[in-house]
Formats: C-alpha cells, structure tokens, sequence
C-alpha cells in the first residue's frame, strides 16, 4: 500500500447493507456482471463487519479498521492510523499520522469526495454531518438517498463530475444506498422488502456502474475497496434489519482490486 497511495486514485464503494450470501448468488448467476469484471476470478471474499449498522461500521472504516476476513489469524490491514500495541500493521500497511483514513489520504496530497446516500449523510441533521465531515467535500442530494429508484444513477454521475473536475489524485468514497430498505420498488409488483427486492437492487446498482469505472480508468490507476458494511435480515431465525447480531448482519462481501488505467 506504501506504493500505491500517492501513485493511485482510491475508490472505497460501500453497497450499504449488502448480504454476503446475496452477493455471492448474484454474482455466481452472472446476473452482476459489471462488479465481476472488477472482482477477482474467485469473486467476493467472505468478512466479518466491525460494526452491524451504518455509523458503525464506517467509524470503525475511516479508523483504519475494515472488514476482517472470515478466518482465524492476525489479518494485516491495508491502512491504518498510527497508534502502540496494533497487531495487524506490517511494513506493507500504509499508516497515516492522522486521526481517520480520510484526513490522512488528504495529508498525502489527495482530495477526499464523499458521495452520500443513507441518511447518516444527510446534512440536515447535526449527526448526518459527521462522517462526511472528514472530506474535503461532501455531497448530498434527495435523489442519492434511499427513496430515489434511480439513487446509483444519480451518484455515479455525481461522481464523475467530481472525477473530471479533480486534477489531483482522488480518494472517492460512495455509499451506495439502493440496497437499503426500502428496495421493494426494484423488483415490479413488489408491496414489501425482501431477500428477493435485496438481490434486485444489487442487480440494479451493478447495471449503473460502468460509466464510474470509465471514468477511474481515464484518470489512471485505481486502488478499489468494494464491498459492504453490514447485512440485514429480511425474517431470518424471525429477525427483521440489522443493528443486531446475527451472521446475516455481521457477514458482508468484499474486495481490494486493482483498477488497470485505460
């Protein structure tokens, strides 16, 4: 990582809410063909979330703290910040003399973009300001949130807006909201959310992402974090959303990829 950072523009897409077994259906199925091309030929790696709701998981993100990997073991971690006793930094983890991952690429000369979505993003309360109060600019609009069908369309075109009008390097931070309740509008005929909506929304955020991959790779390389915060349950073992513990909540797919330049 002491390599790429300064050399690569940063992508951390988060799928708000996104379930494991979900994505690893769709992408198995072929039916996300957009996020399998930037994926390893294995797919999506099965983690363990630091946090089971939005605010979290994204504190525990921006501290240095991603996904674990779903095995036993001292995983090393890809950044962190800087403080006695980690066990999971190596001479291969970039570490940031700064209080977050977002002030700390900004330090290495990056502009940090947030594009936000679910409602801790949303300005209009004091706590909605707080994680996109780390960038150096923050945007959020009605259409990127949760009740907007079309909310990945309006992000994505946010976001390469951004991507055109930034000369220097980018860490671009993007919280996907389609697949957080309510999703029931992305399968037709649909009155409630579902495991079913769940995959619908997948399917229909993975058909918008082509235009910001384009865009990354016009830029130059790209080191991607793709993947999600937390599940959620739609009546497993009787439990409906997240915010508590249950594997459906705490197991959530992920990715580190490198982004080839056009």
């Amino acid at each position: 990582m002491n390599e790429v950072v300064g050399s690569h523009d940063v992508l951390f897409l988060v799928l708000d809410t996104l379930r494991y077994d979900v994505a690893v259906e769709e992408w198995s199925a072929g039916r996300t063909p957009n996020l399998a091309r930037a994926l390893p030929p294995t797919g999506w790696e099965k983690r363990h979330t630091p946090g089971s709701f939005t605010l979290a998981a994204h504190q525990a993100f921006f501290a240095g703290f991603l996904p674990t990997p779903a095995s036993p073991g001292r995983h090393p971690r890809p950044f962190a910040i800087r403080f006695g006793g980690s066990e999971t930094t190596t001479p291969e983890t970039c570490v940031f003399d700064a209080p977050d991952l977002v002030r700390g690429f900004a330090s290495r000369g990056y502009r940090t973009v947030c594009i936000g979505g679910v409602g801790f993003f949303n300005p209009e309360n004091p706590l909605g300001r707080v994680l996109p109060g780390y960038f150096d600019e923050a945007h959020y609009r009605v259409e990127t949130g949760v009740i907007d069908a079309r909310s990945t369309e309006h992000q994505v075109r946010l976001a390469c807006e951004r991507l055109a009008a930034v000369k220097e390097r980018v860490f671009l931070f993007i919280n996907v909201s389609a697949l957080h309740q309510p999703n029931r509008h992305y399968l037709p005929g649909a009155t409630e959310d579902s495991r079913a909506s769940h995959a619908a929304a997948l399917r229909y955020v993975d058909s918008q992402l082509p235009p910001l991959f384009s865009a990354l790779a016009a830029r130059g390389p790209t080191f991607a974090l793709l993947g999600s915060d937390h599940g959620t349950c739609y009546g497993d073992d009787g439990y409906v959303g997240h915010r508590l513990a249950h594997p459906a909540v705490w197991t959530v797919p992920w990715a580190e990829v490198l982004l080839p330049a056009a």
